[in-house]
């Protein structure tokens, strides 16, 4: 248990990396890698691969304060693509709604819409 004021040592994306290069494709023990990287906790490795083999890299970013919708990266990237389908079907219906040439009252440099909009005449 941590004591009140204790300061953890935390460690960058790039000691992540490397610690699992070097158990993945070196063969390393994780005493070796821990000692060669000076990690003070034995076990940190282990949870370290453990969330790589689970999660691919994003398991290694540090995720504290993050809400869970973001935990899994595919799943946030294809929610934010069908947000962006959405977006662009509403779009394409305003501009139709706006560009629609409805029958209005002439103003001298275009017409006002049914919405009160001045939009420019058209050459017919």
């Amino acid at each position: 248990m941590a004591n009140k004021g204790q300061k953890f040592k935390s460690y960058t994306e790039e000691d992540k990396k490397e610690a699992i290069r070097l158990h993945i494709e070196e063969k390393w023990t994780y005493r070796q890698i821990t000692e060669y990287l000076g990690i003070q906790d034995k076990d940190r490795v282990k949870k370290w691969m453990r969330r790589y083999r689970e999660l691919g890299e994003f398991g290694l970013l540090d995720q504290r304060g993050r809400r869970e919708q973001y935990i899994d990266q595919d799943r946030h990237v294809k929610q934010l693509k069908r947000e962006n389908e959405a977006l662009k079907k509403c779009l394409k219906i305003w501009n139709r709604r706006c560009t629609r040439q409805v029958p209005h009252h002439s103003v001298s440099r275009g017409t006002v819409s049914h919405y009160g909009a001045l939009q420019p005449l058209r050459r017919i």
